[in-house]
């Protein structure tokens, strides 16, 4: 492949739509895709992030800066530190599937974690069209504790397209990651929602060399209609590594909002005396259901 000459000066607009091993895949302004590398000093772009790079060949280059960004989601290093992952989200859709039970304590590990890095959740309950009499009123009884607490709450199904419709309102026009445990039907709803999958897909293994796509990586996708989604596989992001007990308590909204009227500031709510978070709980303003879970994480902290 010959080297392509350019000033000093030409740094390109792009954005980092996946993340291969080392390799950056870079989209450009006219949609054109190459395979960087970054900077040996630059800090780690993570996928989504708009990037100042330089070609060096006719579709490769070099990343040479990170644009600032408006938010960022990472996960745990192996040495203790933190590790970009998805930069300038504005939500992050947590896929659940009713059947045969809502993991309620994996969804507040993930809120949890949107809550700390100030990252928007959008929780989906997938496969709805499984429901039966009994399995509606327990799954309604989960909903209604999350939507007292403000989060925005859709059930779904890939059955018919029309049941994606309101997903796909939530997803115009954003910058959305989705994240689901296997089983729970995010590869289904990734497929209705993107019609040329194969296409972007095959677009993407072409620019990364590797013959062939990795399912290890976070990688962007453009919605037909607007908006892109970034599909991560596995919930390592979500892990409680980095989380301390009180950052776990702040995860937590209605823990959070009453805290402060505790005894102790150091209080964790649990059998410290004239603490405001007990108090509520007795009086029925706090989710038992919700408590419980909390205590549940305390422990995973520990582990």
């Amino acid at each position: 492949m010959s080297s392509v000459k350019q000033p000093a000066d030409a740094l390109l607009n792009g954005r980092v739509i996946a993340h291969l091993g080392k390799a950056l895949i870079i989209e450009d302004e006219d949609g054109n895709i190459s395979r960087c590398h970054k900077r040996t000093q630059l800090e780690q772009p993570a996928v989504g992030d708009n990037v100042l790079w330089l070609r060096t060949e006719k579709e490769a280059g070099r990343v040479e800066q990170v644009l600032p960004r408006y938010s960022l989601l990472s996960r745990p290093g192996k040495r203790g530190d933190t590790r970009p992952v998805a930069a300038n989200l504005d939500q992050i859709v947590v896929i659940l599937a009713v059947k045969p039970n809502i993991d309620a304590l994996l969804l507040d590990q993930y809120l949890v974690v949107c809550e700390n890095q100030g990252l928007t959740p959008l929780i989906v309950l997938n496969k709805c069209d499984l429901l039966d009499e009994e399995s509606t009123l327990t799954t309604q009884s989960i909903i209604n504790d999350y939507h007292q607490l403000g989060y925005d709450v859709l059930k779904t199904s890939t059955i018919k397209n029309s049941d994606l419709t309101a997903l796909k309102k939530q997803l115009h026009n954003k910058v959305s990651l989705l994240v689901g445990q296997s089983g729970v039907g995010k590869s289904s709803i990734i497929n209705a929602l993107l019609p040329d999958l194969s296409l972007q897909t095959k677009t993407l293994s072409n620019a990364s060399g590797l013959g062939k796509h990795t399912t290890t990586a976070t990688t962007l996708y453009k919605l037909p209609d607007g908006g892109d989604i970034l599909d991560s596989p596995g919930v390592n992001i979500f892990g409680l590594a980095n989380i301390s007990e009180f950052a776990l308590a702040d995860g937590y909204r209605e823990i959070k909002q009453h805290a402060g009227q505790c005894k102790y500031s150091n209080c964790i709510h649990i059998k410290e005396p004239k603490c405001e978070i007990k108090a509520q709980l007795e009086k029925g303003n706090i989710s038992e259901n919700r408590y419980h879970r909390y205590l549940k994480l305390r422990e995973k902290l520990s582990c």
